[in-house]
Parts: C-alpha cells; sequence; structure tokens
C-alpha cells in the first residue's frame, strides 16, 4: 500500500513538472507575439491580441478550462487531456506574460534610446546593451511569479481528470480519507517546485540589478 502511493505521488509530481515546462515552453514564445502585437501599428493586429488578453485575463481559470476542452476541444477533436490542459494554460500564461512584457517595455526612458542612437548605437546594439538588460531586469520579479503561477494553476487540470499532483493527492485521501496530511503534503510539494524558482530569479536580479 505504502509504495502504491509513493509510486502515484511519484507520477503525479512527474506529471506537474512536465506540465509546467512544456507549457513554459509555450507560453514564453507567445506573450512575446502578443506583447509586440499589442504595441504594433497595425490596427487589426493590436485590436486581435488586446482582445484575445482582456478575454483571458478577465474570466477565471477553470472557466477557461472547462470552454476550452468540454466545447472547443470537442470541436476540435481534442481529447487528450494533458494537451488540451498544456494548451489551456499556455493561453492563460501567455496572455499574462504578455502584459508583464508590455507594460515593461512601455516603462522604458525614450531619451536613453535616443542617446544610444545619438552615440551611434545600430538597432541590434541598443537592443543589446540598453533595453536587453532593463527590460529583463524590470520584468524578472514580475515574470517569476507567473512562472510559479504555471505550475500552481496546474491544479485546476483535475476538474478533467488530468492526474497531476492535486488528482493524485485527491484520489489517495480519498481511500484513507486523511485529507489534512494529504493537503499538507500536496502543499510542500508545491513548494518544492515552487521554491527554486524563487530563489533563481532572486539570483538573477542582484546580478542584474542597477542604479
Amino acid at each position: 500500500m505504502f509504495m502504491t502511493v509513493v509510486g502515484a505521488l511519484n507520477e503525479g509530481f512527474l506529471q506537474t513538472l512536465k506540465l509546467f515546462l512544456v507549457t513554459l515552453v509555450g507560453a514564453l514564445p507567445l506573450g512575446l507575439v502578443v506583447s509586440f502585437g499589442s504595441m504594433s501599428r497595425f490596427a487589426p493586429l493590436r485590436w486581435l491580441t488586446r482582445t484575445f488578453v482582456w478575454i483571458i485575463r478577465g474570466t477565471p481559470l477553470i472557466v477557461q478550462v472547462y470552454f476550452f476542452y468540454y466545447i472547443i476541444g470537442t470541436a476540435w477533436g481534442i481529447d487528450n487531456r494533458v494537451l488540451a490542459g498544456i494548451i489551456i494554460l499556455s493561453l492563460f500564461s501567455g496572455a499574462y506574460i504578455a502584459e508583464i512584457v508590455r507594460g515593461s517595455l512601455l516603462s522604458l526612458d525614450r531619451s536613453q534610446l535616443e542617446a544610444a542612437r545619438a552615440v551611434g548605437f545600430t538597432r541590434a546594439q541598443t537592443l543589446r546593451y540598453v533595453i536587453a538588460p532593463q527590460l529583463v531586469a524590470r520584468t524578472l520579479p514580475a515574470l517569476t511569479g507567473q512562472v510559479a503561477s504555471i505550475i500552481k494553476d496546474s491544479s485546476l487540470l483535475s476538474v478533467i481528470a488530468v492526474i497531476e499532483l492535486t488528482q493524485t493527492i485527491r484520489e489517495i485521501t480519498a481511500t484513507n480519507y486523511n485529507f489534512f496530511g494529504g493537503f499538507l503534503l500536496l502543499g510542500a510539494l508545491y513548494l518544492v517546485l515552487t521554491l527554486p524558482i524563487m530563489a533563481v530569479s532572486r539570483h538573477f536580479e542582484k546580478r542584474l540589478s542597477y542604479a
């Protein structure tokens, strides 16, 4: 019995880690594309990306999970729960990452760009030496929080029976009725995943800090 529980927890932990890593790979490029699209001079693209962000940020994730899996997923023939969960999390996280990047870009002082142009920097040099360092430093804290949220948000995929950590704990506690111990363990396992991300973020924040 004990080994069965350990095996189930190990599978749930690895599934949550897999969901996080694949979602991150999808959400980061999506967030960048949407952020630049929302600042585009091409009006249809700007309104399309901004509408996407408004809808995603304005509705609860659990509603999006149900809507995508049972309505859009059914219409498109997506019956793989894990794949559907990854798509949902990528869209949700991508919208938030887009706003983080857009806000950081808008906060950059235009006088610095003019100064870089005045001293003869090319666009590539301006991006590398002026924009990128400040953008990374300004987005890192909020971006880290959003990255950690991917791990926590993956717990909502249990409502469509994706066997990740939360669903695994629910199944275990349904048999041994140790709800307090089970969900205390669940919180500890999520901390195991999120605390290293916070530690790495603090490390790079110190390295990238500037007056």
